[in-house]
């Protein structure tokens, strides 16, 4: 969510951008989320599965005189190579959607410039993974989870998955499609997890296992969700089980049609999750610094926060904003996520990719 991409998106998010529409402002991915008279312009650089309110947006144009370009850069993974090859001459003024699964690469590289956003104080200390630091912001959370359609389950009498394990049995052949870890922040996510779960020792095992039961492997999670996985509202995808969030589960209910179900149409697998944290930081170099530290206080203000929820359905870090109650209905809360110090993540993510990549793409 780093909600460094989910916490991040956060989910079944391309059903949330469809929902709203914002003012073009060039060619690409550019949109201006505020309106268009008046104040100077800061861009915000992000992932495609960004979204916000518009009313948000024109709150914070109102509140600061600036109006916020979006610039989306592709999936989490591609956004921050490209921050990174761009960190001297950067696309924008603040970049968010980098997570704990990436932070490090972005840190040690120099891309943010150093900024301790107001209000940072009240956010839980376990989130300021750059504490003292204030290279970057803590914004979202969330969990990388396996998500399961509930119908295909109950049309074949199968009970879906639980745990990771559950994941090489023989009863769920052909059924799985991730996201691709070498580009996907998602994707990084899960394949962290199978190394907290198995250890140095086990996880490339676990992947070979993997593979021998017929997972399928996609660049992003927009293609993974919307195109593969069969319990997507619209889609026509064939694999019942997609790895996605813990909050993506309301995303069908609130875009489906009818009466509010008493369970949503896709489930989690709450035993295969791993937690996420997204965050935002100052971009070295920002033509316009002060807007950027202005849209940082703001993507941890109590507007933003809130609003979090139901357009990139991710957890906000802010303890006062308020959860929608179909984001607490259709949810699921994740007691015991995987985790991982983010120095383990900075010692090994490049050589567990490299071995990940060439044992499952390969």
């Amino acid at each position: 969510m780093t909600r460094s991409s989910t916490r991040r998106l956060a989910a079944a998010l391309a059903l949330a951008l469809a929902s709203v529409t914002l003012t073009a402002c060039g060619g690409g991915g550019d949109s201006d989320g505020a309106g268009t008279s008046g104040g100077e312009q800061v861009t915000l650089v992000t992932h495609d599965s960004f979204n916000v309110s518009p009313e948000v947006l024109e709150r914070f144009t109102e509140e600061t005189g600036y109006r916020v370009r979006i610039l989306r850069a592709g999936d989490a993974g591609v956004m921050v190579n490209q921050a990174v090859l761009s960190k001297n001459n950067p696309q924008g003024d603040v970049l968010f959607g980098i997570d704990n699964t990436l932070l490090s690469r972005a840190l040690d590289e120099g891309v943010f410039a150093p900024y301790e956003a107001a209000g940072l104080e009240a956010i839980p200390e376990m989130y300021q993974l750059d504490a003292g630091e204030y290279r970057v912001t803590p914004v979202d959370t969330g969990d990388i989870c396996v998500n399961y359609d509930r119908a295909y389950f109950d049309e074949h009498d199968l009970a879906p998955p639980q745990t990771l394990d559950d994941l090489t049995d023989p009863a769920y052949r052909d059924l799985l499609v991730v996201q691709n870890a070498a580009t996907s922040s998602p994707g990084l996510g899960f394949l962290l997890g199978t190394v907290a779960a198995y250890g140095d020792d086990g996880w490339q095992e676990y992947w070979q296992a993997l593979r021998a039961n017929g997972v399928e492997v996609v660049d992003g999670w927009e293609q993974a969700y919307n195109e593969r996985f069969s319990g997507a509202a619209g889609g026509a995808g064939d694999r019942p089980l997609v790895v996605s969030y813990a909050s993506s589960p309301p995303v069908e209910v609130i875009y489906g049609e009818g009466e509010l179900p008493e369970e949503g149409p896709t489930g989690v697998s709450t035993g295969t999750c791993f937690r996420q944290i997204e965050f935002a930081g100052l971009l070295s170099g920002a033509g316009n610094p002060e807007g950027g530290q202005a849209l940082l206080d703001f993507l941890i203000g109590q507007d933003f926060q809130e609003d979090l929820p139901l357009q990139m359905f991710v957890n906000p870090v802010h303890p006062d904003a308020e959860l929608p109650q179909e984001f607490v209905t259709y949810g699921e809360t994740i007691e015991e996520p995987l985790t991982m110090e983010p120095q383990r993540i900075a010692e090994h993510r490049e050589s567990w990719v490299a071995a990940w990549t060439s044992l499952v793409i390969r």
